[in-house]
């Protein structure tokens, strides 16, 4: 463990039940219990002020809500501010002691998720250079101990998405970075999903998104979104991954079960705000078959049908995303000014969801029929 906690005695009893603790805070992250996350890792914080531990995983919980479609301008700040100190406090104990393995480690991972916001923001150069910071960091923390696999998240994606891109950033990537390459950085995420301590749903659900969206090796993908929609069963965005590669694997029965499957939770759930994201989901996967099989009018039907019961205090991604997908079905069939319209209404949006990013891409350039990105 850390330093300070060395000095301290790592026989106390807090001391012993902290690990499991942050397990059990990363588990509620996936689980969307973000309430419950926070309050333990604002417990980790008072039992570990001067260590960035708690500080990063408090980041985390501002993350999960922004992956999850809360992309305020309070949740961005509150990310902001708290990822920013977790780097304070890694630097600071660095510069003073030298650091253990552990500060070097959550510094790699706070700039390297500092990173990832300036990416969907579209800021491509500070991105990069904020992952190089991190993979020094990582490195460092992997000379100290060569067995950690949690530092295998971070290369493994920085060698795996360098290796994919182009243009300027190629040119400098070439002139600056470990050539670790697209193979070897999947073999570390696959290691880490294996072995890691704290981040193997992290690696997992990063593994499921390049099987499913960039390699289009299903069998994997179906793999890592059945043990992840199992162990997350209030996930919805994993039930869709399943659900999504069901439908492109061409298993019939198990799509149509995971469309049951949101259906039947909706039915459960009395509270209307509680059954809608899930009868949402119903009809999302369902537009997005739809879409993949060229019926562009009937998703828009199905699309059209998640916008009128929108709620953007508690599902924001039911409505930016379907905005998405009704500007795809239009650009499939050849209305490309009908289809921009509706990007460039996501792309204004002050709570795009996350979907803003990729809006801006599509307006730049139309997507391919059959792009495996219907699916996201």
């Amino acid at each position: 463990m850390q330093r300070s906690m060395a000095s301290e005695g790592n026989d106390r009893p807090d001391r012993l039940s902290e690990r499991e603790d942050i397990q059990i805070g990363i588990d509620g992250l996936y689980n969307m219990e973000f309430v419950k996350a926070d309050a333990v890792f604002r417990n980790t914080i008072e039992v570990l002020p001067e260590s960035p531990i708690g500080y990063f995983y408090l980041s985390m919980v501002s993350w999960s809500r922004m992956a999850n479609g809360f992309w305020t301008k309070q949740n961005s700040a509150e990310y902001e501010k708290r990822i920013g100190k977790t780097i304070d406090i890694a630097k600071s104990r660095i510069e003073v002691s030298g650091g253990d393995k552990h500060d070097y480690l959550y510094l790699g991972g706070a700039l390297g998720f500092k990173g990832r916001l300036e990416l969907m923001k579209g800021k491509w150069i500070s991105a990069f250079f904020l992952a190089l910071d991190a993979v020094e960091a990582l490195k460092t923390c992997r000379s100290m101990d060569p067995s950690d696999s949690d530092v295998l998240l971070g290369l493994g994606m920085f060698d795996y998405y360098t290796a994919r891109l182009s243009g300027v950033l190629k040119f400098i990537s070439y002139l600056l970075i470990r050539k670790g390459g697209k193979e070897e950085g999947l073999k570390e995420l696959n290691i880490a999903a294996a072995k890691a301590r704290y981040c193997r749903t992290e690696a997992k659900s990063v593994l499921l998104h390049i099987y499913l969206f960039l390699e289009e090796d299903l069998q994997k993908a179906l793999v890592l979104a059945n043990f992840l929609s199992d162990r997350y069963p209030e996930n919805l965005r994993y039930q869709v991954l399943k659900g999504v590669t069901l439908l492109r694997i061409g298993e019939r029965k198990g799509y149509r079960e995971v469309v049951s499957y949101f259906r039947d939770r909706g039915k459960e759930e009395t509270a209307r705000y509680k059954s809608l994201p899930w009868l949402k989901r119903a009809l999302y996967l369902e537009s997005i078959e739809d879409l993949f099989s060229g019926s562009y009018r009937k998703a828009r039907a199905k699309l059209y049908s998640i916008l009128d019961e929108s709620d953007p205090e508690n599902d924001p991604l039911m409505i930016a995303w379907p905005i998405i997908k009704i500007g795809m079905s239009f650009d499939f069939e050849g209305k490309r000014d009908r289809a921009c319209d509706y990007y460039r209404q996501v792309a204004d949006m002050e709570n795009g969801a996350g979907a803003q990013f990729l809006a801006k891409k599509l307006l730049e350039k139309r997507p391919e029929k059959y792009d495996p990105f219907i699916g996201y």
